[in-house]
């Protein structure tokens, strides 16, 4: 066990340990249910049980034990290092705050707690807090490539870029072989034939023993640079290499994506309509689309209203959908949740979104949640919340998957990194949304990415409209009013940019089959 417990429950811990490395979620749920009664309250046996229903799909006891942990007042690096995640899973954000605070000051943290806290505080959207705790452990040690590494990233979500420029070029300096430094810099401003890191990231890619991360990493980075550089032959190669290291990683069914597709388009629930909501009630602007669609700029602009708070990508919705359901999965959805839903009291899924974010909102009206998968949800979004808006942004397919191609998630959007699954996936997107418009026509809203950028008041003044709001000239000024954690932290405070060609004219001839793929019948 990576963290103490008392002594008395050591073998039944062990024994749930070997039951749950064969996978017997049962076997090994009922020891620690054993140790449990024989240590009441124990926290880490309350984490282990989390983690095992969790395993075992279990989402309300999972999320159960995980508060029960919280409120047990352990204060414990080792354990807190595994409860911090544990909490931010099922968006208990307040609770883990709470957690946090045990820990503090910062003074007496070791520099790899204060980097799990900061990683922990940056997934929740709160990388102005994150922040604190890197700049404490890059006190402790100015040197360690971690902690620069982490700064770095954090401070890009923050828009301090040449502070991130100057901790990742130290980084690399110290630890050239850190793939993760190449990919960020390359990433923070464009690359010219005078600076570049070009043949350093060739030699890197050329180190033995690389494995399929390392090699995405750098074939990204190197994407970008040649990009830059106008070198679009080598570019695209080093696409192609990326994507194919990224893709050997991640398990993809293009059938079962299909399958869960046509299911929630014929989903109906079971349980009565939601009652309408108070005319003053809290407003959420769901922003849904496909990745790098635009979303990030919709949500920058209608944030700048005065009575619009804008919250950023929350998962919210999703824990409220999995309590709902009572199951936990890998992703989104699933069709186990889809199915289930059918029968799952969809008003409390809503009454639950709202009281699990509360703690994020100022005296605005609406706020805004900007997690372009949440179009998943849409059908159980007008559901469970009668006054929810949804904004769908729509953008060329062409270019919207081609941006997809050469972006780096993390171990989401599996279907990304293959040019004709991505163009399957994004037909499937256009084809749900589409069945969703036509039955809930007052309900969402397309926003065309180019009326936004080309005629930004008018497309404005449709969105505000829309949402119930008084248009106000400040939703036209372009850039960031906080923190922004996506992958368009730096595009996002460029301004609004209107290309005369798009982006993926110069490789036309390669990706010619996805083309073809995305105009078929």
């Amino acid at each position: 066990m990576s963290f103490p417990a008392p002594q008395a429950i050591w073998p039944l811990l062990s024994a749930a340990e070997e039951h749950a490395a064969r996978r017997d979620w049962g076997a090994a749920i009922a020891a620690c249910e054993q140790a449990l009664g024989q240590v009441p309250g124990d926290a880490c046996t309350l984490v282990q049980l989390s983690y095992l229903h969790s395993l075992a799909g279990h989402y309300r006891l999972a999320a159960r034990h995980a508060r029960e942990a919280a409120r047990s007042g352990a204060s414990e690096p080792a354990l807190l290092v595994e409860l911090l995640p544990r909490l931010r899973t099922f968006n208990q954000v307040p609770a883990m705050l709470e957690c946090i605070e045990r820990l503090l000051p910062v003074s007496r943290m070791p520099i790899p707690l204060l980097l799990a806290v900061a990683a922990q505080l940056s997934y929740a959207n709160l990388p102005e807090r994150a922040i604190a705790f890197l700049d404490e452990a890059r006190r402790a040690d100015p040197d360690f490539p971690p902690t620069l590494l982490s700064r770095g990233q954090v401070l890009t979500y923050l828009g301090r870029f040449e502070e991130a420029g100057q901790d990742i070029a130290r980084a690399l300096r110290r630890a050239p072989e850190i793939a993760q430094g190449y990919w960020l810099q390359a990433w923070l401003g464009r690359q010219t034939g005078e600076r570049n890191h070009v043949e350093a990231i060739r030699r890197e890619l050329a180190r033995p023993g690389r494995r399929p991360e390392g090699v995405a990493l750098l074939g990204f980075a190197l994407h970008k640079e040649l990009d830059d550089l106008g070198r679009y032959d080598e570019a695209w190669q080093a696409l192609i290499l990326a994507c194919r290291a990224k893709r050997s990683r991640l398990a993809y069914d293009s059938a079962a994506t299909r399958a869960l597709f046509d299911a929630l388009a014929v989903f109906e629930p079971a349980s009565p309509p939601v009652p309408a909501m108070k005319e003053d009630a809290r407003t959420p602007v769901f922003i849904v689309g496909m990745h790098r669609s635009g979303t990030t700029l919709l949500e920058q602009l209608l944030g700048r209203h005065p009575q619009v708070r804008g919250l950023g990508e929350l998962y919210d919705f999703t824990s409220a959908m999995r309590q709902a359901t009572d199951h936990h999965c890998r992703g989104v959805i699933d069709a186990v949740l889809v199915e289930r839903a059918r029968t799952a009291d969809l008003a409390a899924a809503g009454r639950q979104y709202l009281e699990g974010l509360a703690w994020r909102l100022g005296q605005e009206r609406f706020f805004s949640d900007k997690l372009p998968s949440n179009f998943l949800n849409v059908g159980f979004i007008v559901h469970a919340l009668p006054q929810a808006r949804i904004l769908h942004m729509v953008r060329d397919p062409v270019e919207t998957c081609f941006s997809n191609l050469r972006e780096l998630f993390s171990e989401a959007n599996a279907y990304s990194y293959d040019p004709i699954e991505l163009a399957d996936y994004h037909r499937m997107h256009d084809a749900l949304m589409r069945h969703w418009k036509a039955r809930h026509p007052d309900r969402i809203l397309e926003v065309d990415y180019r009326r936004l950028v080309r005629d930004t008041e008018a497309e404005m003044r449709r969105v505000a409209a829309f949402c119930g709001l008084d248009f106000d000239p400040a939703m036209l000024q372009p850039g960031a009013s906080r923190g922004v954690v996506t992958a368009s932290a730096v595009q996002v405070r460029e301004g609004i940019q209107v290309r005369e060609k798009p982006k993926w004219e110069p490789y036309a001839r390669w990706l010619a089959p996805m083309i073809e793929r995305l105009q078929a019948p």
